[in-house]
């Protein structure tokens, strides 16, 4: 099997589908991000959101919670590739984030991946750089965030 293969280049991979209840947005916002319009639907019917929605982060550490199940998914799997299974290491991080529109309280958005390219690290032999596309879009399919990021792997 190859590396390109083992990583779907090129296809959009589903990761899953999250429905934002109010209780989760506010404990969230009270925790990471303590705006009213995260944290109380009173006030928040009077912000320029007009009712409570989720903080951006929030929606990134969603997507991020169901990119790992999806890791966990996809790598435990059978490997019938040549020398050892890859192994995923740390991200160096992303670029590109994006908040296009809000998600509203019982808002349920699917959050997706696309393995868009990967090149090997000459200073770390055997590893390479996967470059992704990242996004998250509501039920009329319409984005409501968007990045790129990286993860460093190691081929065997």
């Amino acid at each position: 099997m190859s590396l390109d293969r083992f990583l779907r280049v090129g296809e959009t991979i589903t990761l899953g589908t999250h429905t934002f209840t109010a209780d989760e947005i506010i404990a969230f916002g009270r925790q990471f991000d303590p705006q009213p319009f995260h944290t109380d639907a009173e006030a928040a019917r009077d912000s320029v959101f007009g009712r409570l929605c989720a903080s951006g982060w929030h929606t990134c550490a969603m997507w991020m919670r169901y990119n790992l199940i999806g890791i966990e998914r996809d790598a435990f799997g059978p490997w019938e590739g040549p020398g050892e299974k890859p192994e995923f290491g740390p991200s160096p991080g992303f670029s590109n984030l994006k908040w296009l529109r809000p998600v509203y309280e019982g808002d349920t958005i699917t959050f997706t991946r696309a393995v868009t390219g990967h090149r090997p690290l000459a200073s770390r032999p055997g590893w390479h750089l996967v470059s992704l596309s990242a996004a998250a879009h509501g039920t009329d399919g319409e984005p409501v965030m968007s990045f790129e990021n990286g993860v460093l792997m190691k081929a065997g």
